[in-house]
């Protein structure tokens, strides 16, 4: 679970990353340098906290994203080298840093400061990019065909039509993520990076004070989310004692990084379901729509290989009777088989025999 973080030069992509995996990166240029950092953060869950309390484990594992801070974009320019393209198509998601702060001592390298631009413009060159790889493809299938001899006629007609849509709907700036796909279109796809068919979040980087601009981005597997990140970096830099002062000074009762790594871990399509055992209560991440069995693997491949069933119990019933015992007498913890689609929240545990 990797998000890219990445945006035009002064954005504040650096700024963000530190305050999002509380790190202390320099925030000064690379000066066009192809430039990588990561961080791991816990995914915030108050039902995580809830279990912990009524279990008092050893340890409380929550489930992580992983950020990555993308540097190698130089002047007003976005050519997007080989280096940093191999980066990108990596990520699972990515989250485009867009500047909204004023600040006359960091000029902007387009000279004034225009949230939707700049979007246009990242947007623009991922677009690109795709663009590229669907004619390519294009042009190989079509020789493909030509020649013969090899896969079924129809199998590469079927994928012939497919990148055909890819490259109406690019032509026209519409990214691949608003494209349906069937199951088996997405099982062709599967070896292909697009870039625009990633989930992304917008975040508009503000001022400290300052109200988000309205910014509509309409897309599928998208998100816009304001953050003040200069003002978020400081707090989380503070001294853990500090840091509840400083934020109640500023009326702030929630961080608004927590809410950034809560729409990321969405973005990308997961939930949580919740173990619990004598040393620790976990948090895992699952794919929406992830069955049992799928659990089981993401807990441990013996359990997946020696699968039995899985003992499921929602986390309202588990906190609202108390405990196991109890929710076993009232019929509320279930046996369910490996193809059991596991629900946001449900606390799960594995029977497996290997």
């Amino acid at each position: 679970m990797r998000l890219g973080i990445i945006g035009l030069p002064q954005s504040g992509k650096t700024t963000i990353f530190n305050a999002l995996t509380r790190g202390n990166q320099p925030l000064t240029t690379s000066g066009g340098r192809f430039e990588v950092h990561t961080g791991g953060v816990d995914v915030p869950d108050r039902r995580l906290d809830r279990l912990s309390e009524m279990f008092k484990p050893r340890k409380t594992i929550y489930a992580k994203v992983t950020y990555a801070d993308i540097t190698g974009l130089e002047g007003s320019k976005t050519a997007i080298s080989g280096a940093l393209l191999n980066q990108i198509t990596q990520m699972d998601g990515l989250l485009h840093v867009v500047r909204c702060f004023e600040d006359e001592s960091v000029p902007h390298p387009s000279g004034s400061v225009e949230p939707r631009r700049d979007i246009a413009t990242m947007d623009s060159e991922l677009l690109i990019n795709d663009l590229v790889v669907v004619e390519r493809k294009l042009e190989r299938l079509g020789e493909e065909r030509r020649k013969g001899g090899g896969r079924d006629k129809a199998v590469i007609d079927r994928e012939i039509a497919l990148f055909e849509r890819f490259n109406a709907a690019l032509s026209t700036e519409t990214p691949l993520r608003d494209v349906d796909l069937s199951a088996e279109e997405e099982k062709t796809l599967s070896g292909f990076g697009f870039l625009t068919r990633k989930p992304m979040l917008i975040v508009l980087n503000l001022g400290e004070g300052q109200a988000p601009p309205e910014v509509d981005y309409p897309h599928k597997h998208s998100g816009v989310v304001a953050l003040q990140g200069k003002l978020e970096m400081d707090i989380v830099q503070l001294p853990p004692e500090d840091a509840p002062v400083f934020m109640s000074e500023y009326g702030i009762e929630e961080l608004g990084l927590e809410r950034v790594i809560r729409l990321s871990y969405d973005l990308l399509g997961l939930h949580s379901f919740f173990t619990i055992g004598d040393d620790e209560v976990r948090a895992w991440a699952l794919r929406r729509g992830g069955t049992a069995l799928e659990a089981a693997g993401t807990v441990h491949t013996d359990m997946q290989k020696g699968f039995i069933r899985a003992e499921v119990v929602t986390h309202a019933d588990l906190v609202a009777l108390g405990g196991f015992a109890e929710a076993r007498s009232k019929g509320k913890l279930r046996l369910e088989g490996k193809e059991y689609v596991v629900q946001d929240g449900e606390i799960v545990h594995i029977r497996f025999n290997v």
